[in-house]
């Protein structure tokens, strides 16, 4: 009896500890498994160099999710169609991996997006040289789906050729040029053109270019000669303009200004004052002064006809009184 008690509590032991183990499978990542995904192809015909199986999908730079399969489109769809008609693609399927809410919404805006020009295409992430899937909008037009002949198995985004793809094209067409041009005529043309300057240089008046030269630093040297004595001129005005501008600063500062201007007012107000009290006593010495003047015009008039009588002439003659007879 003992025994089986003993059998029992292990094996129930055994399954709450896989019971606890599996929950906390579920709640550390494994309910993804049971989560909607969405995942979606595309086609390169040009090679995928650095992508990888997990490399990064993103959004216009946005992590989205991951690259999950890249395939030969003749091992996937192409297996019936003969050798010469195959189309060689690279099939890349990417899922997008952050939420079941965000996999549900691309999945039913990716064929709008796509007419709008969503468009799928391998960049390099850094200076490290490994690529990832990119997803951004390119001109439609400019960028149209490929041609294929198979049902795709999961939705198709058309992508478009990557910016490094693009480069190394165009670096290979000028190496393709560079390699077409006639090294030979290049290098006669250069030699020709190395004598030609040579011939110039040598026809150059390079004497009369000298004197030319030595007579204008002469000149300049001459001018600045000249010019030093009126910058120090200047300097010294500037230095005296700083001190007149330093000694009015200094007074405004102190109020002196302001004192001087009351002052004056004040002034102002007590002439006006005194004109206004004795403005009788004015007029009476205006007229004595105009008699005066008047007086000394005559004087002068009788000094000019008889200069001797005013000058030298005797004491006035005594008056006679008229005495009375007496009777």
């Amino acid at each position: 009896m003992d025994e089986g008690k003993r059998h029992y509590r292990l094996g129930l032991f055994v399954v709450v500890s896989l019971t606890v183990l599996a929950v906390l499978l579920f709640v550390l990542g494994g309910r993804k498994l049971f989560q909607p995904t969405y995942t979606f192809e595309t086609y390169f015909a040009s090679s995928v160099a650095g992508l990888e199986i997990g490399s990064p999908l993103r959004y216009r730079g946005v992590p989205l999710g991951e690259v999950s399969e890249i395939l030969d489109s003749a091992a996937v769809y192409e297996r019936d169609v003969p050798l010469d008609k195959r189309r060689k693609y690279i099939v890349v399927r990417a899922k997008v991996t952050l939420s079941a809410v965000e996999a549900i919404q691309v999945k039913h805006d990716a064929p709008e997006l796509v007419k709008l020009g969503l468009r799928a295409q391998t960049q390099l992430a850094g200076i490290t040289g490994q690529q990832y899937l990119a997803l951004d909008y390119l001109d439609p037009a400019k960028y149209p789906p490929l041609q294929f002949g198979w049902t795709p198995k999961y939705e198709y985004v058309p992508s478009a050729p990557s910016r490094t793809g693009e480069i190394i094209a165009k670096a290979q067409l000028l190496m393709a040029n560079l390699s077409e041009v006639d090294v030979k005529r290049l290098d006669a043309d250069l030699n020709r053109l190395l004598v030609n300057l040579n011939d110039k240089i040598g026809e150059l008046p390079v004497a009369q270019l000298s004197a030319d030269a030595d007579n204008a630093l002469r000149s300049a040297n001459a001018t600045l000669v000249r010019v030093e004595p009126l910058v120090a001129e200047l300097k010294q005005t500037v230095d005296n303009a700083v001190v007149v501008t330093r000694s009015l600063r200094a007074v405004a500062d102190r109020g002196d200004v302001d004192r001087t201007i009351t002052q004056i007012d004040e002034a102002i107000e007590r002439l006006n004052g005194l004109m206004g009290d004795n403005q009788y006593d004015v007029r009476v010495i205006v007229r004595d002064l105009r008699v005066t003047a008047d007086n000394l015009r005559e004087l002068s008039a009788t000094i000019k006809r008889y200069p001797a009588g005013a000058l030298i002439g005797g004491p006035p003659q005594k008056v006679r009184l008229p005495v009375e007879k007496s009777q």
